[in-house]
């Protein structure tokens, strides 16, 4: 008889009474209610969200403008009516072709705010638009016939970053038939395993007006003091819970920061789907000076941080029978495009010279569907050109099963993903959120499903 289990259990595992000696079948198999699981994501009630938009520390300057928001919004109905008087004519024209008509409920609430000159944080699942409403600030604020660096976009992942960067490009590119009569905006991708020396070239000769870079490239500039952010007008740190929970990453944006500081004349943007402790995140960039006083947290959707439509499932098993758990799942569901999850290799293991899962899974998955499956590896340990050949394949070659570690679950674009497996648990219920959030983007029955081993839920 198969053991039933809390829920939470799926992110968190919590040691609870039962019987280890009981009998298991090969797998046993639970469905989640979305909301249940969504419910008691948060340890505790600091770390629940706050209500839709307002600033944390309130002034009645931005309770008055919160209303004027608020009227502005039952009034506009696409994103032209909004951005209209901030966003240039052509661009306006390159959203509409690219099909960006309606705005999203987290452009919404964020584009009066953002245009308001606020510093703000935006805090909304993955596929909610974040993205495009950031970027559309950048456009509003410009100026595309001075050359120099006005917008400065980090983010945490090479990948992330070639993602914003061809977005950005897209709504650069003047309209169908359409001469604007302006100077092109020029985008700058300074990711990590880019040409560093070229990009060092161009920032002497013509620097771009906008630069998308990881943190590592962005430093190496900084420290070359090649590159010049004197002129720039926006500041945005994207996936910034990411950046600060990475070891890597978190003293050099700490410093970057510092640096820009508040008293700047920037505007400063902090993006992403998941910010535990948020108050004390707010908090915290307010007494750093990483924001002004007046910073305008906005959390669209706090009591469901994923897409509803997500069918939340978990499998139990004996550790030796994990891998022919999975194989029997993946041939049950026959998913269309699927990520399965593994959790990155510890140091401990890695001195060890153990053989890392993610290696043996994908050895597994290919001598099980290699000749009727598209299946393909995406790690931190490989090259940028690896992980960019991989990212390519899958985009042109259609249906696939990606196996990957948790960077796939930041910034990679795969709207076709109908499916997502957690061959390991993650680590938290952030990380869960970011993972199952790669799906459910295409209204396609997606599913978000979790294969443990007994450790891990006893």
């Amino acid at each position: 008889m198969a053991t039933s289990l809390p829920p939470h259990q799926l992110c968190l595992p919590v040691s609870f009474a039962s019987n280890r000696r009981q009998a298991l079948p090969l797998f046993a198999v639970k469905n989640l209610n979305p909301e249940q699981f969504l419910a008691i994501s948060y340890a505790s009630e600091s770390l629940r969200p706050l209500s839709s938009v307002g600033p944390l520390h309130a002034s009645p300057s931005s309770s008055s403008f919160a209303e004027a928001s608020n009227a502005q919004l039952q009034r506009a109905s696409t994103l032209r009516e909004i951005c209209h008087g901030h966003v240039p004519e052509h661009v306006l024209r390159r959203l509409e072709e690219i099909g960006f008509v309606t705005p999203t409920d987290m452009q919404l609430q964020a584009l009066p705010v953002l245009f308001s000159g606020c510093d703000c944080i935006l805090h909304a699942q993955t596929g909610s638009g974040k993205t495009l409403a950031y970027l559309l600030l950048i456009y509003s604020a410009i100026n595309t016939q001075r050359s120099a660096v006005q917008a400065l976009i980090v983010v945490p992942t090479r990948e992330l970053g070639m993602q914003v960067t061809k977005v950005a490009r897209m709504l650069a590119a003047n309209p169908v038939d359409v001469d604007s009569g302006q100077k092109t905006c020029t985008i700058m991708a300074l990711l990590d395993g880019g040409m560093l020396k070229r990009h060092r070239s161009w920032l002497k000769a013509e620097p771009p007006m906008i630069v998308v870079a990881t943190v590592a490239s962005l430093c190496q500039m900084l420290q070359k003091h090649v590159l010049n952010l004197e002129a720039m007008k926006v500041l945005v740190v994207d996936e910034v819970d990411f950046i600060f929970s990475s070891s890597k990453q978190v003293s050099s944006i700490r410093k970057l920061l510092t640096m820009y500081s508040s008293s700047s004349a920037h505007q400063t943007i902090f993006a992403s789907a998941s910010i535990p402790q948020h108050r004390h995140f707010v908090h915290a960039c307010i007494q750093q000076k990483w924001t002004k006083n007046d910073v305008v947290h906005i959390h669209v959707n706090p009591v469901e941080p994923m897409p509803a439509c997500i069918r939340h499932r978990y499998m139990i098993c004996l550790r030796n029978q994990r891998y022919q758990a999975l194989v029997s799942l993946l041939q049950s569901d026959a998913p269309e495009s699927a990520i399965i999850f593994v959790n990155e290799q510890s140091e401990k293991s890695k001195k060890a010279g153990n053989i890392q899962t993610i290696t043996l899974l994908f050895d597994v998955l290919k001598k099980s569907f290699g000749e009727c499956s598209e299946i393909l590896l995406l790690e931190e340990d490989m090259n940028f050109n690896q992980r960019a050949t991989s990212l390519s394949e899958m985009r042109k070659k259609g249906p696939h099963l990606l196996v990957a570690t948790d960077i796939a679950a930041r910034g990679v674009d795969l709207p076709e993903t109908t499916h997502i497996y957690n061959f390991d648990l993650p680590k938290t219920a952030v990380h869960y959120l970011h993972r199952a959030g790669r799906t459910g983007q295409m209204k396609k029955e997606p599913a978000s499903k979790n294969v443990s081993q007994l450790k891990d839920v006893h």
